[in-house]
C-alpha cells in the first residue's frame, strides 16, 4: 500500500495527513490487491477540497469532495470512494454469477413489455 499526500495552496499540518492517511488505509481492506493512492489536499477561498485517486489492480477510483471544513471534506470522499469500491464488487459479483448487466435487464424488460402489447 503506497500512499502519497499533497498539500496545495496551504502548509500541510502532521494531523490532516495522519487523518487522511488512516482514512485511506482502511479501505484497503475492501480491495483485494495492493492499492496505491493519489491525495491531494488543497484549499479554495473558504472551502477544503480532497480530491483522490485509488488505483488497485486494473481498478481505478476516483473522487472529490469540496467542504467548509477539511476533516469533513476527507469523511465524504472516503464515503464516495466506499460506495464506487462496493459498487464495483457488487458488478464483479454479479458477472462471475451469470447475473445480467443493467442494460441487459432493461433490454429483457422492454421486450416483455412489447409482447404485453401485441397480446
Amino acid at each position: 500500500m503506497n500512499i502519497t499526500i499533497t498539500f496545495r495552496h496551504m502548509e500541510g499540518s502532521e494531523a490532516v495527513k495522519g487523518y487522511a492517511h488512516e482514512k485511506i488505509a482502511k479501505l484497503q481492506k475492501f480491495l483485494r490487491q495492493a492499492m496505491t493512492a493519489q491525495v491531494t489536499i488543497s484549499v479554495e477561498g473558504l472551502e477544503h477540497i480532497a480530491d483522490v485517486r485509488i488505483q488497485s489492480g486494473s481498478q481505478a477510483f476516483h473522487a472529490n469532495e469540496r467542504k467548509t471544513d477539511m476533516y469533513a471534506s476527507i469523511d465524504s470522499v472516503i464515503d464516495k470512494l466506499e460506495r464506487q469500491i462496493h459498487a464495483q464488487k457488487g458488478a464483479n459479483v454479479a458477472k462471475k454469477h451469470g447475473g445480467m448487466s443493467a442494460g441487459e435487464f432493461a433490454q429483457e424488460v422492454e421486450r416483455e413489455s412489447q409482447r404485453g402489447t401485441r397480446d
